[in-house]
């Protein structure tokens, strides 16, 4: 459908809590088209509604063959609405992770190691995973815009904190 514009950390949509989906209809179909085509024009391995300027609990995410990901495992391509989240364990890992809303940065972020997500697909099937690592800490990232939050916010020391071109060679990419 079409490539939008991605708000940067300081726009105030970005820090507020976005609204559930409530109709599961062509309005919400192309919305996440148009999430598709930018999570993918800009080589992301997620994106929230939000980040594009539209206050709804809506997340997608994906990473097969992403040159910026090559060391991780695949995370099937996801339509998340309205999700849930349910620890499974106390187990955190640490992990680089970016941002398309924090361009050309990265910090090491503490996440969940294991999880379970429930939520709804875009025509509003109900479903539920049981993920961990990578696909976790995607999940946990994306469903952050949801709440308003982004990575920088859950990191524990801004010491591991700059920008990609410094880090190069210090830090595996993670989610976006």
């Amino acid at each position: 459908m079409a490539v939008r514009p991605v708000l940067k950390m300081g726009e105030p949509l970005l820090r507020q809590v976005a609204v559930p989906v409530q109709r599961f209809d062509a309005q919400l179909a192309a919305l996440v088209a148009d999430m598709s085509d930018t999570m993918r024009a800009l080589n992301g391995a997620g994106l929230a509604a939000p980040q594009i300027g539209v206050s709804l609990r809506v997340v997608i995410f994906e990473v097969t063959s992403n040159p910026r990901y090559p060391d991780v495992s695949p995370v099937p391509y996801t339509v998340l609405v309205n999700p849930e989240l349910t620890p499974l364990g106390d187990e955190q890992e640490d992990g680089w992770e970016g941002c398309l809303s924090v361009p050309g940065l990265r910090g090491l972020v503490p996440r969940l190691r294991r999880l379970r997500y429930r939520g709804y697909d875009v025509e509003g099937v109900p479903f539920e995973r049981t993920v961990e690592g990578f696909h976790a800490r995607v999940v946990q990232h994306e469903v952050d815009h949801l709440d308003g939050i982004l990575y920088p916010q859950r990191m524990l020391d801004l010491r591991n904190f700059g920008f990609e071109d410094a880090l190069r060679g210090q830090v595996r990419p993670m989610p976006d």
